[in-house]
C-alpha cells in the first residue's frame, strides 16, 4: 500500500510516490518551466547529416531537436527488409511531425522521433503501427491471446495499440474507453497539424502530475495528497480523460508538507548521496558517471553470525531490493553495472538475480538485465527518458569542473 503526493512550494512542484512507508519516485520540477518529453510537434529539418545517419529538426525550442533515421521511417517502411538512408527519407526544409522521447541533457538537444505513441493507463495508441503488442509483463497466455483479440476488434483505420501491464485485470470495456479517449486525441492533432505555422506545438503531454496518477494510480493507492487549491482542480476537471475514478481518494490539504515527514527526508538525502546505508550494517556506493552508473556493494559493520558465505549472501540480497528502488528513485538511465559481493555457489548468485528482477518489476521504466560478465558484474540497461534526480539539485563545481576533489600541489 502506498499513496501520491503533489507538494508546491514556492517555485517548484514536488511529486513523489510512497510504497510501504519508503520513497519509490520523487520529482523536482520548475513551476513555470515546461517539460519536452511527450509533446508532438510540426517541425521543419534544418540539416540531413549523412554520415550520422540522422537530421536536426526546428520545433520552435531553444536548441534543434535529434532525429535518428530509424526514429525517421515511414509507417509503411517499419518492417522492410531494405535499409534507408536518411537522404532518402528527409530534405533540407521539409516539414514533419515528430514526438519528443527525451528530454535535452547538457549540451545535447532533445531526441525525437516519427513514431508517434499516446499512451493511456492501461494501453499505448500506436498510429505509426498496424500491430497489437502486448507488455511482456504479462505472462498468462490466456490473458495474452484475450488482449490481442480484442486489439484488433476495436482498432480503428489500421492504427495499432500496445497493452501496458495494467491492462491484464482491467476489464474490457475500460480498455475499448481508453482507445477511444486517445484515438480522438490523434485525430485533433490530424485534423490540425496542415492548418498550424512551422514549427508549432500540435499537443502537448498532460502534466506529472497526471502522469504519475494515470501511470501508477491502482488500487493499492490509499490517497492522492495535494497541497495546491490549483492543482487540486486541476486534477478533477481532468479525471474526465481517465477511463477509471480516483477523485475519491484525491485530498486537499494546504498544510501538507514533506518537510515534515523524517523518512521521506533522509529518503531523499540518500538519493543525493554516493554511499547509501544497508538494514543490516552494509552499503552501496553509487558512482555516476558521463558512460554509465557503478553500483558496488559491501559488507561494511555487517559481520553475520553464522559464516561468511550467509553474510554475503544476506548483504547482497538487501543490496538488491535497495538497488532497485535507488534506481527508480535517481531516475538512473543507460548502461548500469553492478558489483555484488563474490559468491561461490550458483544457487546463491540465482537467488540474488532473482531478488533483483523482482524488484525491478516495480519500475514503470524498462529495465533489463543483460548479462553477467566473466568478473562477475551483473549488467543492466535502463531506458534513459528524464535527467537523473542529482541534476536537479546539483550543478558543476566551477572550481573543480565536477572531478569532486580540491587540487592541493601546483604543477
Amino acid at each position: 500500500m502506498g499513496y501520491i503526493f503533489m507538494e508546491t512550494v514556492g517555485e517548484y512542484h514536488k511529486v513523489g510516490i510512497v510504497e510501504d512507508n519508503r520513497l519509490v519516485e520523487f520529482h523536482l520540477d520548475k513551476v513555470d518551466k515546461e517539460k519536452l518529453i511527450g509533446n508532438i510537434y510540426r517541425g521543419r529539418v534544418i540539416n540531413v547529416l549523412q554520415g550520422m545517419e540522422a537530421a536536426f529538426i526546428d520545433i520552435g525550442e531553444y536548441k534543434n531537436t535529434y532525429l535518428n533515421v530509424k526514429d525517421a521511417l515511414p509507417r509503411e517502411l517499419m518492417h522492410a527488409d531494405e535499409k534507408y538512408k536518411i537522404s532518402e527519407l528527409l530534405k533540407q526544409g521539409q516539414e514533419i511531425i515528430v514526438q519528443v522521447k527525451k528530454e535535452p541533457y547538457g549540451n545535447k538537444g532533445a531526441k525525437i522521433t516519427t513514431h508517434i505513441e499516446i499512451p493511456g493507463r492501461y494501453l499505448v495508441f500506436t498510429p505509426f503501427s498496424k500491430r497489437v503488442n502486448i507488455s511482456r509483463k504479462i505472462e498468462d497466455s490466456k490473458r495474452i491471446r484475450e488482449l490481442k483479440d480484442l486489439g484488433y476488434k476495436i482498432m480503428k483505420e489500421g492504427y495499432g495499440l500496445i497493452f501496458r501491464t495494467a491492462s491484464e485485470f482491467a476489464d474490457d470495456s475500460l480498455l475499448m474507453k481508453e482507445y477511444e479517449i486517445l484515438h480522438s486525441i490523434y485525430t485533433k492533432i490530424e485534423r490540425e497539424k496542415n492548418f498550424l505555422p512551422c514549427p508549432k506545438l500540435l499537443y502537448r503531454e498532460p502534466t506529472l502530475g497526471y502522469q504519475i496518477i494515470r501511470d501508477t494510480f491502482d488500487q493499492n493507492t490509499e490517497k492522492i495528497i495535494v497541497n495546491s487549491k490549483e492543482v487540486y482542480n486541476d486534477l478533477k476537471e481532468m479525471e474526465n480523460n481517465f477511463p477509471f475514478k480516483f477523485s475519491e481518494r484525491l485530498e486537499y490539504n494546504k498544510d501538507f508538507s514533506i518537510k515534515y515527514d523524517l523518512i521521506i527526508q533522509e529518503d531523499i538525502k540518500y538519493a543525493l548521496e554516493k554511499k547509501v546505508p544497508l538494514p543490516r550494517g552494509g552499503y552501496i556506493v553509487i558512482d555516476e558517471t558521463e558512460a554509465l552508473v557503478a553500483i558496488d556493494v559491501n559488507t561494511g559493520k555487517y559481520v553475520g553470525s553464522k559464516s561468511l558465505g550467509d553474510t554475503v549472501l544476506k548483504t547482497n540480497l538487501e543490496a538488491a531490493k535497495e538497488i532497485a528502488r535507488q534506481i527508480r528513485l535517481r531516475d538512473i538511465g543507460g548502461i548500469i553495472i553492478i558489483d555484488f559481493i563474490d559468491m561461490k555457489k550458483a544457487d546463491d548468485i540465482e537467488t540474488v538475480l532473482d531478488t533483483l528482477e523482482k524488484y525491478l518489476k516495480d519500475d514503470r521504466v524498462k529495465v533489463n538485465i543483460v548479462d553477467i560478465t566473466k568478473l562477475g558484474l551483473v549488467e543492466l540497461t535502463r531506458k534513459k527518458i528524464r535527467r537523473p534526480l542529482t541534476t536537479e539539485f546539483y550543478r558543476k563545481c566551477p572550481h573543480c569542473s565536477g572531478k569532486g576533489y580540491i587540487l592541493q600541489n601546483e604543477y
